[in-house]
């Protein structure tokens, strides 16, 4: 019987996979509950104490020391205390060993419905230890049961909840398939502990790098930030701890086999390795590989950063859908906005531009404004006007002509035609057409003005003459 007992603690221990100890408290608080209902009042207090060793069940009631017990089930005799604990004297209280002969079979039934509650209890109490150990952690499960809004996960001693927004929208899930998961959040339920576990979240990236490269776990090679977009495409910036160490080439391996790996577990999903830069603009031109940067220009103020790509390169460094871009954008932490080349140099020019053609105040203009005097030509003391406006005049009249000469156009010869030879046109033949006389009037208004000009220019020469002539008598 008692080693049937202790063979029946042990299996438990085993099917629960709980310490043997768990197992035989909850058994002793079962059989508390059992004891209570037929051989003790309901509001004593009995505790039940089990061997380990040999299986022993004893059970122990608390009673009052009276001089007359009118309630054996609560109360002892002095003389019957002073046995068990001699100093022991009236009103105090004593434990009393009153193991009964036989359970009922109510209590056995109690005793059972308490044990695999208490089982149930304990159990729960080691998951959730178990796993909040392992929260924000990578587990690997099962497949269990597919269903429209989560999928179950078999971790062994519990199901995992893989919600759908959890899920990556491109991969699909069987049945018996073997998945490791990030472990995102394990909390106490009325029905037990729930773990939650993700497919999409950045950290399972984090983690997936940590088991396939030793630099990475070690600290040797640090991992400064991670942007993901689950399914499709990533980004994560390394940098090194100890000098010589290549971070980039200690994440992609010997011929790319440790990113490989990665890739395969995350079902063909794209990871750009690219170099962590303390320089804000170096790491911006880093992480939009593998596009090629021209210029990156900064705007601390906004967190900002204007990026200026070959005509050829836009297309790639903003990539599909602007992809590239976006995931650059949340690896560095700014906000990126990509130009052309030629787009950039012409908006350099159009500023250049709109500098030059800026106006001058109105005060400046004024100061620069010339005065009639100052363009006015000096005359001498010693000269009247009249002899100086006869030089100028004679002057203009020397330059002139000098000057008609040297930028006329040279008048090439006319070459010689042959009378015979010549075409003759139907306006040569046709007699000339009438002019209008709009037309007549108008050349001879423009002759009778030349002339007019003429006459008065010949008559201020006259008299400039004589005034000269008058000078000299």
């Amino acid at each position: 019987m008692k080693s049937d007992f202790l063979l029946a603690i042990t299996q438990l221990s085993a099917e629960k996979n709980l310490p043997k100890e768990v197992v035989l408290a909850a058994v002793e608080t079962a059989l508390v509950s059992a004891y209570k209902k037929d051989n003790f009042a309901g509001s004593q207090n009995i505790s039940v104490k089990i061997n380990p060793g040999t299986g022993k069940v004893t059970v122990w009631a608390e009673k009052s020391v009276v001089e007359k017990p009118e309630d054996t089930r609560r109360e002892i005799s002095l003389e019957e205390a002073k046995q068990l604990k001699p100093e022991v004297e009236i009103e105090d209280t004593v434990m009393v060993e009153v193991t009964p002969a036989n359970a009922g079979r109510i209590a056995a039934q109690t005793a059972k419905q308490v044990i695999l509650q208490r089982l149930h209890e304990a159990e729960h109490s080691a998951i959730l230890e178990e796993f909040t150990d392992k929260e924000d952690d990578i587990v690997t499960g099962m497949v269990q049961r597919i269903e429209p809004r989560q999928t179950l996960i078999d971790l062994g001693r519990t199901e995992a909840v893989l919600p759908a927004s959890e899920q990556v929208t491109s991969e699909r899930y069987r049945v018996g398939q073997r998945l490791k998961v990030y472990l995102s959040e394990v909390a106490q339920t009325a029905r037990g502990p729930k773990v939650v576990v993700s497919r999409s979240h950045p950290d399972l990236l984090r983690r997936l790098l940590e088991l396939e490269v030793p630099e990475i776990a070690n600290g040797t090679v640090e991992l400064k930030s991670i942007a993901r977009e689950a399914g499709s495409r990533s980004k994560i910036a390394v940098a090194s701890r100890q000098p010589g160490i290549d971070p980039v080439g200690c994440c992609v391996g010997l011929r790319g086999i440790r990113i490989q790996n990665i890739v395969n577990e995350l079902n063909g999903e794209r990871i750009d390795v690219v170099l962590w830069e303390s320089n804000l603009s170096a790491f911006i031109a880093n992480a939009l590989s593998p596009a090629q940067v021209v210029h990156v220009e900064l705007n601390e103020a906004e967190e900002a950063a204007t990026v200026v790509v070959p005509d050829k390169q836009l297309s790639l460094a903003i990539g599909k859908e602007g992809q590239n871009v976006r995931l650059a954008a949340k690896l560095t932490g700014s906000r990126i906005d990509i130009k052309s080349a030629s787009e950039a140099e012409v908006e350099r020019a159009e500023a250049e531009t709109q500098k030059t053609e800026e106006v001058k105040p109105p005060a400046e203009l004024e100061e620069e404004v010339l005065t009639g005097e100052e363009l006015a030509p000096e005359i001498p003391e010693d000269k009247e006007p009249a002899a100086v406006a006869t030089e100028a005049t004679e002057a203009d009249a020397e330059v002139l002509p000098s000057l008609d000469s040297e930028f006329a156009p040279p008048v090439a010869p006319e070459p010689e035609v042959d009378e015979k030879a010549r075409l003759r046109f139907a306006e040569d033949i046709m007699p000339a057409k009438p002019v209008p006389k709009s037309k007549q009037r108008k050349k001879k208004g423009t002759h009778e003005r030349e002339e007019t000009e003429e006459s008065t220019r010949r008559r201020k020469r006259r008299e400039q003459e004589i005034v000269i002539d008058e000078e000299e008598y």
